[in-house]
């Protein structure tokens, strides 16, 4: 249990659930490939049933940790940064962002986008869930929307949410890890017959790397 004085500055976004960082390479979506600090915030009440970092969802696990702790680590590694989750949309994202901005940091987030968009980012990738729409600002903030393909009626979910984000977000799909045998040939071909999408792997699992 948090005191009073440890939550306000949570809620001000001064000090941040800190699940875990580290420094790899961004496996999915329009940056794969390129080197990148990764920002792990715990919280999220998103549920999704095949979440592979289910620890994540329980912010009272992890130490409310300063942003200037934070952003002092991360400019030790890369010129870009991934703020992803749990959820990290759950906190105010204005203090973190321009503390990165400020330490001349490009800085990226990972969202379903189901919360209020706070921050100012230079790429908003969104991964909507249909347990928990995105908020309508959310559509418009996407430079990119990935969508993870678990079964074939996931295909009618992406095309849906492809109808409400902005005209420049990148659209991907993506399988999701335990059905990637069945599902990747069915991406594949829907990729081919729709060519506004492309396809998205989660790279750093086959390199096996964070």
């Amino acid at each position: 249990m948090l005191t009073q004085e440890v939550q306000k500055a949570v809620d001000r976004g001064e000090l941040l659930p800190l699940m875990e960082e580290f420094y790899t390479i961004q496996g999915e979506g329009f940056h794969t490939g390129t080197a990148a600090y990764f920002i792990r915030i715990g919280g999220c009440d998103v549920g999704c049933h095949w979440c592979d970092v289910k620890e994540s969802w329980n912010a009272d696990l992890h130490p409310p940790t300063a942003i200037e702790h934070i952003v002092a680590n991360a400019q030790k590694y890369a010129d870009t940064v991934v703020v992803t989750g749990g959820e990290p949309l759950t906190w105010d994202m204005s203090l973190l962002t321009a503390s990165l901005k400020a330490a001349q940091l490009r800085v990226h987030i990972e969202t379903s986008g189901s919360y209020p968009v706070t921050g100012n980012w230079d790429w908003f990738c969104l991964s909507p869930k249909k347990n928990r729409l995105p908020v309508p600002e959310a559509y418009q903030a996407a430079d990119e929307l990935k969508v993870i393909i678990h079964n074939k009626h996931d295909f009618i979910f992406a095309e849906e949410q492809a109808a409400l984000v902005n005209p420049r977000a990148i659209l991907f799909l993506q399988p999701e890890w335990s059905k990637r045998e069945e599902m990747t040939p069915l991406i594949v071909d829907y990729v081919m017959q729709h060519p506004n999408w492309r396809v998205s792997l989660q790279t750093h699992k086959y390199l096996n790397i964070p």
